[in-house]
């Protein structure tokens, strides 16, 4: 029986980093990993696969409708979907192979296969049991689904199965308006796919800013994706080749039905901790089907921890690397830390979306009193030299104190330039640190500042 100090269930971004980080603290550390390659959803099935497609997907986009303009003339290029698969294949590869790497460098032992937890201090896989002081679940999540709809992963797709399609359809419907739906249906329509997004709220990627919403949704149309908001899903019918959506709009209770090649369902997410036998051990869960954690990670039971998608929070792999972090740090004795309040979130369409702290809309509702700033696109240099013009920067300030409560981004390099914002908010400065801090020209970043102006006296170039 092999010992550990610490055993991480679960290789995706969560897990791995946790694991690498108990080894720099000089725990003696092994990662249960039960696919082929480490990495989990995220690098395999997940991030790393879609931002391929969306990259492959966008220089085909550039070069229909912007090189021409720069006097790049000559005959588009064709999509070579096999090809482009061997791409995508290909940065998986890249990825999960340095995540291999990264286990042997810092003396992490993978072990292959599924992990239970018979007691507190065993982890079993396979038919074998390690001990291990600690343990942490970073097994992640899967997708959910609606009732009266079947999935096949040919036809009736989650994300899974839309990293996979043999060929490109003509039509898909979207069943879900969230971060998934929008970016692999963009995906497919800049291929030449018919796209129509079917969502039951009447805004897209709930939760985000409403302004945001609303612009976004507006640039997707101009884009050729279709919406149908405000619909309830009632089922799916499939054959080998095609299928058939039927939905009810809210508004009147009309029955109406899509046909599609392929349906992708983007319903959102669910914890995936089937088979650890964590309630014979007595780990308290949430309601909503999560493992409740307190403020160091630990579950109910001395000794387990859990990060990432299994527990409460926004399922996000940056947010679970940040937790893994945090839970090897408090295991090692040391002070574990994650800001819950400055955690980004990205949407890597085109343009991009980015957010993170408050929105109007929480603002309103707590009653506190706040600033906006706001600065077009359009008013940065950059942006409109490389037809990205569409798109602008807020940010949102305390009214008394002008400290930075939130900011939303939806343009050029919106998911890296959020995060000058993180750091600023992070340190908790104010929207006139952001504006007296020098920004290099031209760049997208000088909008960040101009927004961050706009709190106070006003931006210069708008």
């Amino acid at each position: 029986m092999s010992s550990y100090d610490v055993i991480i269930i679960g290789s995706g971004p969560g897990g791995y980093v946790a694991a690498i980080r108990c080894a720099q603290l000089g725990l003696k550390t092994a990662c249960v990993e039960g696919r082929e390659t480490l990495g989990g959803t995220c690098l395999n099935v997940g991030c790393i696969p879609s931002k391929a497609l969306l990259h492959a997907s966008h220089m085909l986009h550039e070069a229909e409708h912007n090189f021409a303009e720069m006097g790049l003339k000559g005959k588009s290029p064709s999509v070579d979907w096999k090809q482009m698969l061997t791409y995508k294949q290909g940065t998986i590869d890249t990825n999960t192979k340095g995540i291999e790497f990264l286990f042997k460098k810092n003396k992490i032992d993978w072990l292959k296969g599924w992990g239970s937890v018979p007691e507190a201090g065993k982890v079993k896989v396979g038919d074998e049991i390690h001990e291990a002081k600690n343990i942490i679940i970073a097994t992640g999540s899967e997708p959910a689904s609606l009732p009266g709809v079947e999935v096949d992963e040919k036809v009736v797709v989650t994300s899974t199965g839309a990293l996979e399609l043999g060929k490109v359809p003509k039509k898909m419907v979207v069943i879900g308006a969230g971060v998934i739906g929008l970016e692999l249906g963009s995906v497919y329509a800049r291929l030449g796919t018919e796209v129509t997004v079917i969502e039951f709220l009447d805004a897209v990627t709930p939760g985000m800013d409403p302004e945001v919403q609303k612009v976004f949704q507006r640039m997707l149309k101009k884009q050729g994706m279709k919406f149908v908001m405000g619909a309830a899903v009632q089922k799916t019918e499939a054959n080998k080749t095609k299928a058939k959506v039927q939905y009810k709009l809210r508004k009147d209770d009309s029955e109406h039905e899509l046909d599609a090649d392929v349906v992708l369902v983007a319903t959102g997410r669910k914890p995936f901790h089937d088979g650890l036998g964590l309630e014979a051990l007595g780990v308290e869960m949430t309601k909503r089907g999560q493992i409740a954690v307190n403020e160091t990670w630990e579950t109910s039971v001395k000794g387990i921890y859990a990060i990432g998608d299994v527990i409460e929070g926004p399922m996000l792999a940056h947010k679970a690397e940040d937790e893994g972090m945090a839970a090897a740090e408090t295991i090692a004795g040391k002070h574990g830390h994650v800001n819950y309040n400055v955690i980004p979130g990205v949407i890597y369409t085109h343009p991009e979306v980015a957010n993170v702290g408050e929105t109007e809309a929480t603002l309103k509702e707590s009653g506190r009193a706040y600033k906006v700033g706001k600065f077009s696109f359009m008013g940065n240099a950059r942006a409109k030299a490389v037809f990205a013009g569409d798109g602008f920067v807020k940010i949102l300030a305390d009214k008394e104190t002008d400290r930075i409560l939130g900011a939303h981004i939806i343009g050029p390099g919106a998911g890296d330039l959020i995060h000058e914002v993180c750091v600023a908010m992070e340190f908790g400065a104010s929207a006139e640190d952001l504006a007296m801090t020098c920004h290099a020209h031209p760049t997208y970043s000088e909008a960040v500042r101009e927004a961050a102006l706009a709190c106070g006296d006003g931006a210069i170039h708008m």
